[in-house]
């Protein structure tokens, strides 16, 4: 029950608390490992497969430091049971991202409802990869609910996904993963050798939860009482159509059961990448009360994931016969 425990703390501190930007936080410190590793390997002019071998070999050390060290600390603190459960339940609060994401949803709400593009366009570029200058408010508004919606996977489901199998350490260890991925996973000239790895890696540890995703975003369209029709239609037509094998399945759900085109064209780093749409052509123009539903499907997503998956470990356990 103690990791059972821990994910369930860590859940409810999330969405009390978010992640406060002065707080001493994992991910910061394995970005900083990250940003050092690619430093020393652009040192030097490199060929492409030299930077492949060394993006494999950087992605392997940050994986298994990140998984050493967890581990590392959670058997020490387990001399003390109490700094045990502190301390899993704090790695588990850093996995999981629900209420910073819905924050940032919400600050660009505000600055479109004010009509303030310019700061609309800013603060959507903190949470997506794509070029947001020259964006317009109905681009911003789709893009927002794109990447929260894509983020329901990667932010929510997949940590917990794993949190449940391996604890704390597999939780960071994806949160390694993932962070290894919005780095240096990037199709661009820079990072299309040297993130290679890190790239597949992520659509490797994202496969099973994108699609457990699915599931429950479509039971969530059904619960909110949206369009869950077309949501399941979207879902089935639309699931694979982008250039990850994963993030198609929580957009398509959201472009269905919002009955909005998501997807297309987008500029990266001052290039256009041609993406398919997503969802059935529509003249909708995706607005701010889209933007709160889409905010509204994490929410509930969330919780269903926290107890489908607890649920399920707790009934393996038990059957194991250790419930504890």
């Amino acid at each position: 029950m103690d990791i059972l425990f821990m994910i369930a703390i860590g859940f409810i501190l999330d969405l009390l608390i978010g992640d406060p930007h002065s707080w001493p936080h994992p991910v910061k410190l394995i970005g900083k490992v990250i940003s050092w590793s690619v430093k020393q390997i652009e040192r030097k002019s490199r060929s492409a497969r030299q930077k492949i071998l060394l993006g494999t070999l950087m992605w392997f050390g940050v994986i298994l430091t990140t998984a050493l060290i967890s581990a590392a600390i959670l058997y020490v603190a387990d001399f003390y049971h109490w700094l045990y459960l502190v301390i899993g339940t704090y790695l588990a609060y850093t996995t999981i991202s629900i209420k910073g994401l819905a924050t940032e949803a919400h600050k660009i709400m505000k600055s479109l409802q004010k009509g303030d593009l310019v700061l609309a366009r800013k603060q959507l570029s903190m949470i997506v990869g794509r070029d947001t200058n020259e964006l317009n408010e109905d681009e911003i508004t789709k893009a927002t609910i794109e990447t929260i919606a894509e983020n329901i996977n990667d932010g929510v489901i997949a940590p917990l996904f794993f949190l449940m199998i391996g604890g704390p350490v597999l939780g960071m260890v994806y949160k390694a993963v993932n962070t290894l991925d919005s780095m240096v996973g990037y199709q661009n000239q820079r990072f299309a050798d040297l993130g290679k790895t890190s790239a597949l890696m992520d659509d490797a540890f994202g496969f099973i939860p994108a699609r457990l995703t699915w599931v429950l975003m479509i039971i969530t369209s059904f619960i909110l009482r949206l369009d869950h029709r077309n949501a399941v239609k979207v879902g089935l037509r639309d699931h694979l159509k982008h250039k990850s094998p994963n993030s198609a399945y929580p957009e398509s759900v959201i472009a269905g059961a919002l009955d909005l085109q998501l997807g297309g064209p987008h500029y990266y780093f001052g290039k256009v990448v041609n993406k398919p749409f997503i969802g059935l052509a529509t003249e909708k123009i995706a607005t701010n009360q889209d933007i709160f539903k889409t905010i509204q499907v994490l929410y509930v997503t969330s919780f269903s994931g926290l107890i489908s998956f607890g649920l399920i470990r707790w009934a393996i356990l038990f059957f194991m016969g250790n419930p504890s």
